[in-house]
């Protein structure tokens, strides 16, 4: 047996040993069921209606991806801007420095008032919160070129751009997907944020409505989701990098010890 399917099992196995302590503890113990359902009754509430949980669901990932998709087409281009121009360093680089330092659900009711209470202000926070983290891995990764192989290139008449596409781009991929894999949870808080706000759908519309009725599972059940998309989500990106960048050591040394 491989050390990859090794460290599936004992994640696996930590999984089950915590939802089986939590039921156990909740039997043991019997706390109201407005404070801590078991796994058991999440699960029942689930399948009560799960067509339902899976419609808010979609609401959810679709604005987490399309806030996650526009904040990678303009973090990179903004990324290759930055290090291109002093003027962008100068300018643009602190503009989303101090946006990224403003919280964003101090944000939020503003999206919501210039754009709604439909997709669009979801999406637009989802984008707003993970801009930074795509930019700043980006502007790394292009940055982070031997200096060598620059003047290589340059000498062997390489115009700037093909530099930017053969040379700097296969070197930032590393660090524009970890930049990606940060950037698709932070969209997904930024989705849920701006359901918090105000919203008519999404998981973070039902946590609101169950919390309100202290339907304490129905919120449970909305977590787990979360936790279930996100972490779905997460993985999806670390496969694209897999398929994107075989010959890094950080891929090619998966599953050794």
């Amino acid at each position: 047996m491989t050390n990859e399917w090794m460290h599936r099992l004992r994640v696996w196995g930590v999984l089950i040993g915590f939802f089986a302590l939590w039921q156990f503890g909740v039997m043991a113990f019997h706390p109201p069921a407005y404070l801590l359902p078991t796994p058991s009754a999440i699960v029942t509430e689930f399948l009560d209606d799960p067509l339902w949980y899976l419609n808010h669901s979609m609401i959810t990932v679709g604005a987490t991806l399309a806030g996650f998709a526009f904040a990678l087409v303009i973090g990179a281009l903004a990324a290759v801007g930055i290090v291109f121009s002093r003027l962008l360093e100068s300018t643009l680089f602190t503009l989303l420095v101090t946006l990224n330092s403003v919280p964003k659900i101090a944000l939020a009711p503003l999206f919501i008032i210039w754009m709604g209470t439909g997709a669009a202000s979801k999406i637009a926070i989802s984008f707003l919160i993970a801009l930074f983290a795509i930019v700043v891995d980006a502007v790394l990764g292009l940055r982070s070129v031997d200096p060598d192989a620059v003047d290589l290139f340059a000498a062997m008449g390489g115009t700037r751009l093909q530099t930017l596409w053969r040379l700097r781009m296969p070197n930032a991929l590393p660090y524009l997907f970890s930049g990606m894999k940060v950037a698709i949870s932070l969209a997904l808080v930024g989705a849920i944020a701006g359901e918090f706000v105000a919203s008519e759908q999404g998981l973070g519309h039902v946590i609101l409505q169950a919390e309100g009725s202290f339907e304490t599972t129905r919120v449970f059940v909305a977590i787990v989701l979360l936790g279930l998309f996100g972490t779905l989500l997460f993985y999806a990106v670390e496969w694209a990098e897999q398929l994107a960048c075989p010959w890094h050591v950080s891929i090619r040394g998966k599953g050794r010890a």
